[in-house]
């Protein structure tokens, strides 16, 4: 009886799995800086044999599009990309394009707030597992689009997102 229960132990223990930890993945890091002169396509967060896509939108209002180009071969499985931004010069001039970041997320969203420069405000919505979000702000500031606020959220049964709020 007591070899039973020894038996039974030991393969109830083997049984049980450990958890795996998930460690975060390191954002991938831009061949340029915020500002610098660049080439939509060839620069900001792009992989060595990239799979290219435009997203052309007039973010400042000024009746012309600013260049937002992704690499679909870095696009994760949940659907998440890496949307970097460049601010053409009007045509015939002597400028340059300039990088002006690089938005992360499966869906964008442009909202009613501005930053410099009167650039519209954006929300990338990063798909995580389980009906999990994170929604991650950005503001024109400085010559480029950084980072300002981001909340992790989760779809409730009625698709409304519950975020969590460090205030409260």
């Amino acid at each position: 009886m007591r070899c039973l229960r020894f038996a039974l132990l030991v393969a109830v223990a083997a049984c049980h799995r450990e958890p795996r930890v998930t460690t975060p993945t390191q954002p991938p890091i831009p061949s340029v800086q915020a500002g610098s002169c660049a080439t939509p396509g060839r620069d900001g967060v792009i992989s060595a044999a990239p799979r290219l896509d435009r997203a052309d939108r007039d973010l400042n209002g000024d009746g012309t599009p600013e260049a937002i180009v992704v690499d679909r071969t870095l696009c994760t499985g949940e659907g998440n990309c890496y949307w970097n931004v460049f601010i053409v010069p009007p045509t015939g001039s002597s400028d340059c394009a300039r990088y002006a970041g690089t938005f992360e997320g499966g869906a964008l969203e442009p909202l009613a707030t501005r930053g410099d420069d009167h650039m519209a405000d954006i929300r990338g919505y990063w798909n995580l597992h389980g009906g999990r979000l994170l929604l991650q702000s950005y503001r024109f500031l400085h010559g480029g689009y950084r980072l300002v606020e981001a909340l992790l959220c989760k779809r409730a049964g009625d698709d409304k997102l519950d975020c969590a709020d460090s205030e409260h």
